[in-house]
């Protein structure tokens, strides 16, 4: 017999275990030393904080900080990264010591807000930076950048998740019976 049916235990020890990818991700993306932007022939590319031009790993680096919108863009990565922290560290006190469901909710509305920031931040570099660097040729995005917007995403679908547990703390819990999506017998 075959039985298929959601564990929904699992999802107090999942749940956390995406945030703290999350975290990672978000960590990877604001200290990627490499840039979020390169050229085609490699030699300009820009991170978050720096812009660097040169050859065989001979570059000259600036700082963007002294550009307005570069300092909007890393606040709102860093208090974005500093939200989701403490989003993690709730979610692991609401589902992993004890489960507290009133905390849900509220782990939730923390991983919005840190959507919300940056997903600001991951709009307005591209925009800057195209505005200010147009005319200097063709640029790829890269993976750096590319790990702000999974971190993004992650925050999206585990808040979403996180404003919805309420409703199945039986299940979370272990009390109630277990429904199966499919048997076969």
């Amino acid at each position: 017999m075959f039985r298929c049916g959601i564990a929904y235990p699992r999802c107090r020890w999942i749940l956390p275990l995406l945030l703290l990818f999350a975290i990672i991700f978000d960590l990877i993306a604001i200290c990627a030393k490499s840039g979020w932007v390169e050229n085609d022939s490699g030699t300009d590319y820009t991170n978050m904080w720096s812009r660097c031009r040169g050859q065989n790993n001979n570059y000259d680096c600036k700082s963007l900080m002294s550009e307005s919108w570069a300092k909007a863009v890393a606040a709102l990565m860093i208090i974005g990264l500093i939200v989701l922290i403490v989003a993690f560290i709730i979610s692991c006190m609401a589902l992993c010591c004890n489960l507290i469901v009133g905390l849900l909710p509220v782990v939730g509305t923390l991983l919005f807000l840190a959507v919300i920031l940056q997903f600001i931040a991951l709009i307005v570099y591209p925009c800057k930076f195209s505005e200010q660097f147009i005319y200097e040729g063709h640029y790829d995005y890269t993976w750096a950048y590319g790990f702000g917007w999974g971190a993004t995403v992650l925050m999206i679908g585990c808040g979403i998740l996180f404003c919805c547990l309420p409703r199945y703390e039986d299940e979370l819990s272990g009390i109630a019976k277990t429904k199966y999506l499919y048997e076969s017998s």
